[in-house]
């Protein structure tokens, strides 16, 4: 399939100077340093729903500030860069590992009692990419999908538990504070280059896009064009706890489609996620937010069936589960090479 370059919003037909750069930046670390205050004022109790806006702002912000640092770093003093790209990074990935264990939980549970038999959700919402199993098998399935349930409870309750303890330190860390000053530093003042103040913005946003192509490129497109992949289900049901050999690439190109979401919105001039909106990324998007989020269940699902002394039934039931995430993956795998195909073909 030929490369084709997403079309570029209207703002960006003339040149966008690195003044445009630092409007972004400033508005990214104030909407940073709002959620901060929202997150103080409403009290670090974790249940209470505007803390967890809160938290999911600051992480929203971080990202795009990380990922325009980034994007642009040829326009940005280098040390101050390369000192807060891994910072911001910390601190989102910190804040987002509560919120991933709770979804986590929550899609495998609702995978267990759909493929048992109890969902009270209709049929229809199984996967393209995988069906519950027959009747015959739902038997020796219900046997051991509670007691599966409820070491997934155990073990991912366990980890949000501790990712909430861990996101609660952090926030009241030195090392958090020193990022809190920078990013409060950076809403009035911009560290630009001499030479960033007028440079083009283009290019480097131009470079963004260019590695997004190239890596969908190198992806298995033609097989992703299947809704199944018997390959990767082979793969995905070794006893290996190491991350499946095929994911990687594809976490990749999620990365790099983010970061080309955040340039074009340093080039529009927008507020928060105004060009992200284009209905050609967000499904794309959406494709590789289901395949990361199934992989990393069906990850989920194999490290409990590696608990010591569990039951067969229990370990029966975690492998279906396991199974039935891996076919999820190659259901988003679909989705995303449908959606790409229709996105590349329609492009002037």
């Amino acid at each position: 399939m030929a490369q084709q370059h997403l079309d570029p919003t209207e703002s960006t037909a003339g040149v966008v100077t690195g003044d445009a750069l630092a409007v972004y930046l400033r508005a990214q670390a104030t909407e940073f340093l709002r959620a901060l205050r929202m997150h103080r004022e409403t009290g670090t109790s974790g249940g209470a729903e505007e803390s967890v806006d809160a938290a999911r702002a600051l992480r929203r912000s971080a990202r795009r500030i990380s990922g325009s640092l980034h994007t642009f770093r040829p326009l940005l003093d280098a040390d101050w860069s390369e000192e807060m790209r891994p910072e911001l990074a910390w601190l989102s990935g910190t804040l987002g590992l509560e919120h991933a264990y709770e979804a986590r939980l929550e899609r495998l549970l609702l995978a267990l009692h759909r493929l048992s038999g109890s969902s009270p959700f209709p049929a229809q919402q199984v996967s393209a990419g995988g069906s519950a199993p027959a009747a015959q098998e739902r038997g020796n399935l219900t046997v051991g999908a509670a007691k599966a349930g409820a070491l997934l409870d155990r073990q991912l309750t366990l980890a949000r538990t501790r990712a909430h303890s861990t996101a609660l330190q952090a926030l009241g860390s030195s090392r958090f504070h020193a990022v809190a000053d920078k990013v409060a530093v950076l809403a009035s003042e911009v560290p630009l280059t001499t030479a960033g103040v007028s440079t083009d913005l283009r290019p480097p946003a131009g470079a963004a896009e260019e590695r997004l192509l190239d890596a969908i490129a190198a992806l298995p497109l033609i097989t992703a064009g299947h809704p199944y992949n018997a390959e990767a289900l082979v793969h995905g049901l070794s006893p290996d706890p190491a991350p499946h050999p095929q994911d990687g690439p594809w976490h990749q190109v999620r990365l790099l489609l983010r970061l080309h979401r955040y340039a074009r919105e340093a080039l529009s001039g927008g507020g928060l996620g105004t060009p992200s909106a284009d209905p050609r990324m967000l499904a794309a998007g959406r494709a590789l937010d289901r395949h990361r989020d199934a992989a990393e269940a069906a990850g989920a699902a194999a490290q409990a069936a590696r608990t010591p002394r569990i039951a067969p039934a229990t370990a029966y039931a975690l492998g279906v589960l396991h199974a039935d995430q891996r076919h999820e993956v190659e259901a988003a795998r679909f989705e995303f090479q449908q959606s790409w195909q229709r996105q590349t073909v329609g492009a002037p």
